[in-house]
């Protein structure tokens, strides 16, 4: 198995997944459906290229708003769990579809996160700014393209995943507060009690929810939402034993002779912070 060149991993805490078990973590998607599909393929190469006797695909929420393109998201996510086993967790941003469907008038926060780009997705026609009328005309007009299988998924998604010593989330932990006490607010939404907090949890944290520039992986936890939406960067990681690295960029493939995009490297290995 080839690395790039860095420097070690003995910052961080030694998590570590059972043998035999590897864990590909993708971050926010949100709305980009192009390039979850060049992601999925990534990761099929990977398995390929390093087989693995149970390879899971972690994805981390916050699959909708914001792109494009999120009815497109939610039929790929569905899709290809019938070819691997996965596991989808709930983001903040999954939490806003039951509600507008209940109660319309929650589309005046929910724009405010992306919603509108949602409901286009579904080929609905919202103004910038939607009248108490139109928010229960779009409610209604959702309810009926939205489809069965779609809002299933919505409703199924887990808060939480825990394997080994990680522990996979939307958007942190309260820090203090045992695993097993956590809100679900908290799993969702918070940020800085979380992001400034340097020290060990009981678990190493796979996260998203904030976006970063490049991957940031700290002695505690690991942020890998790369604002794909607006940074044409979907990040997936894969951890297997103590190891963590990160799939190539789709970008930085190289072409055979044939015109196809292939792996020379698939992976990059990942520094802790300083």
């Amino acid at each position: 198995m080839w690395w790039n060149p860095r420097s070690s991993q003995n910052e961080r805490a030694a998590a570590r997944l059972p043998d035999g078990l590897r864990i590909y973590a993708i971050g926010d998607i949100h709305g980009r459906a192009d390039l979850l599909e060049s992601l999925l393929l990534q990761i099929d190469e990977d398995c390929r290229l390093y087989p693995s006797r149970r390879p899971i695909v972690v994805f981390i929420g916050d699959y909708i708003d914001r792109g494009p393109a999120s009815r497109e998201v939610l039929d790929l996510l569905l899709g290809y769990e019938r070819t691997k086993e996965t596991i989808f967790l709930r983001g903040n941003h999954e939490t806003f579809v039951h509600r507008f469907l209940s109660k319309p008038a929650v589309l005046d926060e929910w724009r405010l996160y992306g919603g509108l780009e949602t409901l286009v997705s579904y080929g609905l026609k919202p103004s910038i700014n939607p009248s108490g009328l139109e928010r229960a005309r779009l409610a209604k007009e959702l309810a009926m393209s939205i489809t069965k299988r779609h809002i299933e998924f919505l409703e199924s998604l887990n808060l939480s995943f825990s394997c080994g010593d990680f522990l996979f989330v939307h958007a942190g932990i309260r820090p203090g507060v045992p695993l097993r006490k956590q809100r679900e607010e908290d799993l969702l939404w918070i940020r800085e009690e979380f992001l400034s907090c340097e020290q060990r949890f009981e678990k190493f944290v796979v996260h998203g929810h904030t976006p970063v520039d490049t991957t940031d992986i700290r002695s505690n936890r690991i942020n890998i939402d790369t604002g794909a939406f607006a940074t044409g960067r979907l990040t997936c990681i894969v951890i297997e034993g103590t190891s963590i690295v990160e799939l190539i960029d789709v970008r930085d493939w190289i072409r055979n002779p044939a015109g196809i995009s292939v792996a020379r490297n698939t992976r990059t290995r990942m520094e802790p912070a300083a």
